[in-house]
């Protein structure tokens, strides 16, 4: 199973992986150095942002780390990172628009964003139970098991895939408001676009990845029938 030449899917994932990791850091390194012509930090877009929606039940934290920020749908927090919360790069402005995107999401009822929660817990199970069900199914050839292993797995693909427009959605939310409301100038908006689109691509990587190791998984399994 591990050293057959459908291996090379693996290889071919982690490449695109390793590669959108890069994009990512190295873009957002690059715009951290750019500040912005009005100087305002991560969380004043944010609070802006938050206000012209209307959505005043979304606390604002911050979370250590770099890139760590993230939207708590469950706890209505809106958590920004070292790197974007008292930032004053388009970087850090782009960051935080684009979590305040999910926010937005959330006071709409976005439908994606209501899936992926629902799906979390599925996901959870899928990402726990999936490799060790294939490894034991292939040590002791027991297709059933296989079979349910893959399945799980293909749950977690599922998951990656409902995020992409979750993901997406957000980013063009975030592009609209900061021109609307004037945050990033016209100069500001395309490197705001390039550090989004980068994170973006941490999301279409994993999920490509994902999908090829569940090819794999299925062609080894069809060679086992």
């Amino acid at each position: 199973m591990y050293y057959d030449s459908s291996i090379i899917l693996v290889f071919i994932g982690m490449a695109l992986v390793l590669y959108a990791q890069h994009k990512v850091s190295s873009t957002f390194a690059k715009y951290s150095e750019w500040p912005t012509e009005l100087q305002i930090t991560g969380q004043d877009a944010a609070r802006a942002i938050l206000a012209e929606n209307g959505i005043t039940d979304v606390a604002l934290e911050h979370v250590p780390g770099d890139l760590s920020d993230h939207y708590d749908a469950r706890n209505k927090v809106l958590r920004l990172s070292d790197a974007t919360d008292k930032a004053t790069s388009v970087a850090a402005v782009a960051v935080a628009a684009h979590e305040c995107g999910h926010a937005v999401q959330d006071a709409h009822g976005y439908v994606p964003l209501r899936l992926r929660a629902a799906l979390v817990p599925v996901t959870q199970l899928g990402s726990t139970i999936a490799m060790p069900l294939i490894f034991i199914g292939f040590a002791l050839s027991m297709m059933q098991l296989i079979r349910l292993g893959i399945f799980a797995f293909a749950m977690v693909l599922v998951f990656q895939v409902v995020t992409l427009p979750v993901e997406f959605d957000a980013s063009n939310r975030a592009m609209k408001v900061l021109e609307k409301q004037g945050l990033l100038t016209a100069e500001e908006l395309p490197a705001a676009r390039r550090v989004l689109n980068a994170a973006a691509l941490t999301y279409v990587a994993a999920t490509l990845s994902t999908a090829l190791q569940l090819l794999r998984f299925i062609l080894i399994s069809r060679n086992r029938d």
